[in-house]
């Protein structure tokens, strides 16, 4: 059983490995509310995930340690039980989907850890974890559904009280369920008028369709950025306790995601995964219902995210935000007129990218060309404003 005793047990063993993390004020992500970040993307090896791998690695007999443990996971929690593991003199081998980050590999062996890549999500990673520990005896740490584990997750929601202790709403990512779970028990025991919402993908409701549903439901198939909470199925324990400890659930789209990814970069100069910005997000986009006014604290879970991606995650946060857009215009081939577009874009502040002049195409007259302009704006008011300026002059620009 999980409680309250347990979870400040794994916050006295935890200090001697964790990092404190800050909760800092943030009055950019939403006008309307007071939110706060708890930088868990500041943590040892990068994310949460270190702290429920220790707590249960700390708890183990001598004979299970002595086995060695096994872990699977889509590089968070393997980093944690890697070093957790390390720490204590255990051997450990971990179990990764093989499309997982290849900075998250590398960085799971950098802690000590034998590698195995398995193909598919992490639902398969599990299968072939469990396989290897039936066959050689290692001890499983599970990366949610297990109470320790949980437990040791659950020291976030007390230092959360601590450090915004009158707090109105606590907005927690979620995959599996361990996150919330230890969070939402630890501030329901200790504070129970504060809201705990939990944010999946929209790619991966998982726990989300669980819990509409009243039981565990397993997705066929799941798709996101947020590879961090890409989780077909929630855990048998997490399912309960959110079910008892979470006042709601909501999603996000990744280029929602992408824009909260950007904005933290540009705003409060932190880097986050794709799992570790959900939370922003939601807060961002006005998923998390009555927060107007409220002092919320959003959970930055994780910050490992794999750099080969995170141009192109910046590039669909421009997109998204209205800091970037790309226009077509239909010309009439003569000369003057693409000094004419250009004139107006720099007089209302645009920056050109790029440029692309094409003369001839199916769908033009014969005399006409098109001119495919990628530009810098500062948001949809500022892409409205040059959109009509070219219109009134009588470009006529052919995608919406």
């Amino acid at each position: 059983m999980l409680t309250l005793d347990k979870v400040f047990d794994a916050s006295k063993v935890l200090k001697e490995v964790i990092r404190p993390t800050a909760c800092i004020f943030a009055p950019q992500i939403n006008p309307d509310v007071k939110t706060y970040l708890k930088t868990e993307n500041l943590q040892v090896t990068g994310s949460f995930k270190v702290r429920g791998a220790y707590y249960k690695i700390s708890q183990l007999t001598q004979e299970e340690s002595a086995h060695g443990v096994i872990a699977c996971s889509a590089g968070n929690h393997a980093q944690g039980v890697a070093l957790a593991a390390t720490k204590r003199g255990i051997s450990s081998v971990i179990c990764l989907p093989d499309g997982a980050p290849i900075s998250k590999v590398e960085a799971t062996k950098s802690y000590g850890a034998q590698i195995c890549l398995v193909p598919g999500v992490y639902d398969d990673a599990y299968a072939e974890a469990i396989r290897q520990r039936d066959e050689k005896g290692y001890t499983f740490i599970h990366p949610f559904d297990d109470e320790n584990v949980i437990a040791g997750q659950g020291t976030i929601g007390l230092e959360i009280l601590n450090e915004v202790s009158d707090c109105d709403v606590v907005v927690v990512p979620v995959g599996g369920g361990g996150l919330i779970s230890g969070v939402a028990f630890a501030i329901k025991q200790l504070r129970p008028s504060v809201r705990v919402y939990g944010v999946q993908a929209t790619g991966a409701p998982s726990m989300v369709e669980s819990l509409a549903e009243g039981k565990i439901k397993c997705l066929d198939n799941v798709h996101t950025i947020a590879d961090g909470i890409k989780v077909k199925e929630p855990g048998v324990n997490t399912f309960e306790y959110c079910s008892k400890y979470v006042d709601g659930m909501v999603t996000v789209t990744d280029d929602e995601v992408s824009s909260a990814i950007l904005h933290l970069i540009e705003n409060q100069k932190l880097i986050a995964e794709g799992a570790g910005a959900v939370s922003v997000a939601a807060v961002m986009f006005n998923k998390v219902p009555d927060i107007k006014g409220k002092k919320v604290v959003c959970l930055v879970s994780g910050g490992n995210i794999d750099v080969t991606i995170l141009s192109r995650v910046i590039k669909r946060g421009l997109l998204k935000s209205g800091r970037s857009d790309t226009m077509t215009i239909q010309l009439e081939d003569k000369p003057g007129q693409l000094k004419g577009v250009s004139a107006i874009i720099s007089d209302l502040g645009g920056n050109v990218v790029s440029i692309h002049h094409e003369r001839a195409s199916e769908d033009s007259d014969i005399t006409d060309c098109l001119l495919r302009i990628v530009l810098e704006t500062r948001d949809y008011e500022h892409i409205k404003e040059i959109r009509k300026a070219l219109a009134d002059n009588g470009f006529k620009i052919v995608n919406k």
